[in-house]
């Protein structure tokens, strides 16, 4: 049996836990929008055509804000187009993803949607082929209560209060050769700069985020950020970071290590934003929006012949992988490395939330269920409130092809206002179960304990309509008397500890 050990303590915090770290992402894209949230017609259809079944599972996900409209879809995106009588909506071929798009779902139909879903809003504006202007009139139709142009239209659009909309992404990957009007970083550094300064000037009380690198394999990673914030540092709240794993040669020990990768990820652009702060002699800080992250491989192969034999269609099955056991577990490893930068990660919104690379998928006409990655999230938005502790963990280690001294054991641990303290941790070994010994003296006495595990004996194994309960987790017995719990090989685990 492997082994592991944890040591807690109540007075030694990382940060208060941020709720916005638990958001998704809804892109026009694919199957996301239409057949995803939005089916009228469906049986479980709202008088909105807002799919209950779908809206269900969202609520019980506690997702705090969703990210909208996009995306690579974005950069050539006319918010205007998404205002206004339906019938006059104009359809627009999509670049992003050689689709079409009908407008049929817009800005008002969206906010009334994560509204009935418990959510915020986070809008992206388009800084590819559009700019400051554009940027700063979206922030006046949504916002401004009224008495204006662009506010008036909002109120003859049916709005009569304002959207309210908090945060505020300044375009998408505008680094990246495949985006709608990419830049340098000076360029965009200077239009990011522009556009969030008229946009705050509009509504001071919003918070932007800046594209960040939209990979580490990006040639400009690091200098992208370093020269971008040098022109908009002082009007912008946070720098995103996107990080997708895949596992395409079957590797699930180097798979299950890529976590690691994130959290360098994580390190190295906070420290560049602290280099552009002490250049700069500010005492604001720039903290991070992980705005895109997930496991995403399963459906390329796919999604080429897709385009192939349909180009410029609507609503097509696009990104549409079917998660396994395993993804489940980098999911959770994800999420706790999250936790363990929860002193400079205050957004994080899992892309994307149905059908797309998403932990919800539905049928058209028919059932919607959860992916086996759905309930690493759900556990850690419940439980992983309040304030991250900082583990001290001590674990066995070890090595794949890209990664030196993995620890066999990795965890993150959150305490609530009420002195309760969830323990989320992951087994990495595949055939050998770890004993955890948890440390938590300074704690005083727990009235109980609780352990879920999920675990399956097949990596592989998937949810589906007709099995959707095959990958989730389960209630085992615990006893922390001698401050010992048994991690079963291949798990995610989440123990509660109440007082």
């Amino acid at each position: 049996m492997r082994k592991a050990r944890l040591v807690l303590d109540k007075d030694y915090v990382i940060s208060a836990i941020d709720k916005r770290i638990y958001g998704s992402f809804v892109e026009h894209l694919g199957r996301c929008v239409y057949t995803g949230i939005y089916e009228p017609g469906h049986p479980t259809a709202d008088e909105d055509g807002f799919r209950g079944d779908v809206l269900e599972l969202v609520k019980r996900l506690n997702v705090p804000v969703v990210r909208y409209p996009g995306g690579n879809f974005v950069s050539g995106f006319k918010w205007e187009d998404s205002i206004g009588p339906k019938e006059l909506r104009p359809r627009r071929l999509d670049l992003a993803w050689k689709t079409t798009e009908p407008n049929e779902v817009g800005l008002h139909e969206f906010a009334a949607w994560a509204k009935k879903a418990g959510a915020g809003v986070m809008y992206a504006v388009n800084l590819g082929t559009r700019g400051p202007a554009e940027a700063r009139d979206i922030v006046e139709y949504a916002n401004h209560r009224g008495g204006s142009y662009l506010s008036d239209l909002r109120v003859k659009n049916g709005a009569k209060d304002p959207l309210d909309i908090k945060l505020w992404c300044l375009g998408n990957e505008m680094d990246g050769p495949w985006q709608m009007g990419s830049k340098t970083a000076f360029e965009y550094g200077r239009i990011a700069n522009e556009a969030a300064k008229m946009m705050k000037w509009t509504d001071d009380s919003i918070e932007v985020v800046a594209c960040g690198s939209s990979s580490t394999e990006m040639p400009t990673f690091g200098s992208w950020e370093h020269a971008m914030l040098r022109e908009c540092y002082d009007n912008v709240d946070y720098v995103s970071l996107h990080r997708y794993y895949g596992n395409p040669h079957n590797d699930t020990p180097d798979f299950l290590a890529s976590s690691m990768n994130l959290d360098s990820f994580i390190r190295t652009v906070a420290s560049i934003c602290d280099a552009v702060k002490g250049e700069k002699r500010s005492k604001k800080q720039v903290n991070l929006s992980l705005d895109e992250w997930n496991v995403w491989y399963h459906s390329h192969e796919q999604d080429r012949q897709l385009h192939k034999r349909e180009p410029w269609g609507s609503a097509l099955p696009l990104l549409e992988d079917v998660y396994n056991f395993e993804d489940a577990l980098l999911v959770g490893l994800m999420l706790i490395t999250i936790l363990k930068n929860a002193d400079r990660v205050k957004i994080a919104c899992m892309a994307q939330l149905v059908n797309v690379i998403a932990p919800i998928m539905t049928r058209p006409g028919g059932g919607a269920w959860a992916q086996t990655i759905y309930w690493p999230l759900k556990q850690a938005s419940e439980l992983g409130r309040g304030v991250s502790l900082l583990p001290q963990l001590t674990s066995e280690k070890f090595d794949t092809k890209h990664y030196t001294d993995v620890p066999v054991v990795d965890a993150a641990a959150a305490m609530a206002d009420d002195g309760s303290v969830t323990i989320f941790a992951v087994n990495r070994d595949l055939g050998e179960p770890a004993e955890l010994t948890c440390d938590l003296r300074a704690f005083g006495a727990f009235s109980g304990a609780r352990h879920t595990v999920l675990h399956h004996d097949d990596m592989k194994a998937v949810n589906t309509e007709q099995d959707p309960d095959n990958v989730r987790p389960v209630d085992v017995p615990v006893d922390l008397g001698e401050g010992r719990v048994i991690l079963p090989a291949a798990s995610w685990n989440v123990i509660r500890l109440t007082k």
